[in-house]
């Protein structure tokens, strides 16, 4: 199964991305990227950090399965790791769920939403961000928020939806409803 984990930044997607790996033995899918490496982060664990021209390489030997753009980076994710018969989890940017249905039509995806949404806000004043990258992700946060709370036809797109509150509840809730993900599929 491959699941997308999607929701507003800061709201926990790399913590639960790690539980279900540390729990349910699912592995996590490595985001090519051509953005800079933000402190803590190692090459090759969850992200592939390239040049343009490196990723451009993979383009012509036909290995993308699917790229975007945000914030003046480009991701990428290959079709090895997007289309493996393993357990695959990764974070799932809320813009791309339309064409992520396309690309890949067995996609499982879980949204989660703030119960307040300056806590995330404050988890992403945390990181450290330059000035300039934390301002664009506080008012995406915003734009995002607004946009998942009011418009329906965007929450359906995703096959679970929760609140995270932060806490064991919520961490048990998420693993049930992967774990019925996972017997839904077999």
């Amino acid at each position: 199964m491959i699941l997308g984990i999607a929701g507003v930044t800061g709201i926990g997607k790399s913590y639960y991305k790690d539980l279900l790996v540390q729990e349910l033995n699912f592995e996590k899918v490595k985001i090519v990227t051509t953005r800079e490496p933000r402190v803590g982060e190692k090459n090759g664990e969850d992200k592939i950090f390239m040049s343009e021209t490196e990723l451009e390489e993979l383009r012509k030997q036909d290995k993308i399965a699917y790229e975007f753009e945000l914030l003046g980076n480009t991701y990428a994710y290959t079709k090895e790791e997007i289309f493996s018969d393993r357990n695959m989890v990764f974070e799932l940017h809320w813009t791309t769920i339309y064409d992520w249905k396309k690309v890949c039509p067995n996609l499982r995806t879980l949204y989660l939403l703030p119960t307040d949404i300056e806590i995330p806000k404050a988890k992403t004043r945390e990181r450290n961000l330059k000035p300039e990258v934390e301002k664009a992700r506080l008012l995406e946060i915003d734009e995002h928020y607004q946009k998942i709370t009011s418009d329906e036809t965007l929450r359906n797109m995703f096959d679970y939806v929760t609140y995270n509150q932060y806490n064991e509840e919520t961490d048990q809730k998420i693993i049930d409803a992967v774990k019925k993900m996972l017997q839904d599929t077999n």
